[in-house]
């Protein structure tokens, strides 16, 4: 079990007592058929992100972080929910993948930014995950619940303590945590935000379907890599085409300059490369066991 997962298992047992209380007053909510607030979702989204940064590995170098601050809110300042304060972290992992909370906190592995060819992959993926925050997904899963079903997707969707590198659960919520992944349906919608807010941002969306096709070339090759990226964010060769589709319904006016690549971008990808390997935390057996 990786590094990831055993933190996953971690979360999800601390989060538990802490959600079982939260979920009443969230399936009110859902019973009444209330919107939950912007600020509702901010501090939602604060309180599972301060979970996961104690949890997680994350990287603590000024330069790499401000880099990818600096990307993330090229595109998100420009978002219908650019009020927000949005914050973007790197998560000192090899697998590829990244993910976001609600209210604005982006996550990007650093496996992602150590694979991508080109500095408009990175901000694909970003932009991707900035358009689930921005059509709220994980705040509407809670909407579509019965209030007995409220803490589960919580834990799930807001935690991901249900995920591991493998796609298995980590602890053993039955069937129903299956409806807490993202839809086929969400990842259209992102897919179709993250376009939208790389052209924003002056920068190529090809970077997206680009990072897609690697993604699938990767799982033949080394599917350890990316099962945590397959196992959240349903792929195939469609979802490529459907991407590249949307882009070509643009008709960017001929040249147009979009930023593909900087020489910054490869300076920081070397320095994310020259970082230490995560250190196995010292209780990852026993956290391991007790996924089991």
């Amino acid at each position: 079990m990786s590094e990831t997962s055993n933190v996953h298992s971690r979360v999800a047992r601390r989060a538990l007592a802490r959600l079982a209380s939260f979920s009443i007053s969230i399936g009110v909510v859902a019973a009444v058929g209330c919107s939950v607030s912007s600020d509702q979702e901010t501090a939602m989204g604060a309180s599972e992100a301060a979970q996961i940064d104690s949890e997680l590995q994350l990287v603590h170098d000024t330069v790499i972080n401000q880099y990818v601050t600096a990307l993330g809110l090229s595109m998100a300042s420009k978002t219908s929910r650019a009020d927000l304060n949005w914050h973007f972290a790197v998560v000192n992992s090899p697998e590829i993948n990244a993910f976001a909370l609600p209210g604005g906190y982006v996550y990007v592995n650093r496996g992602a930014i150590e694979h991508a060819d080109r500095a408009d992959e990175l901000a694909g993926v970003m932009g991707h995950e900035i358009g689930h925050v921005v059509r709220r997904h994980s705040v509407q899963q809670l909407q579509q619940r019965e209030r007995g079903d409220v803490a589960l997707v919580l834990l799930c969707t807001l935690t991901h303590a249900c995920r591991t590198i493998s796609g298995r659960a980590a602890i053993r919520v039955g069937a129903g945590a299956v409806a807490a992944h993202y839809s086929q349906h969400d990842e259209a919608e992102a897919d179709s935000e993250g376009v939208v807010n790389t052209v924003r941002a002056g920068i190529d969306p090809e970077g997206l379907p680009s990072f897609f096709q690697k993604l699938l070339d990767t799982r033949t090759q080394q599917p350890t890599l990316v099962e945590a990226f397959f196992s959240t964010h349903p792929t195939d060769e469609s979802r490529v085409a459907a991407t590249r589709k949307q882009i070509a319904s643009l008709q960017l006016p001929p040249g147009k300059e979009l930023m593909r690549d900087t020489p910054e971008f490869h300076e920081i990808q070397a320095r994310v490369r020259a970082l230490p390997k995560p250190k196995p935390r010292a209780d990852s057996a026993a956290v391991a066991d007790s996924a089991r």
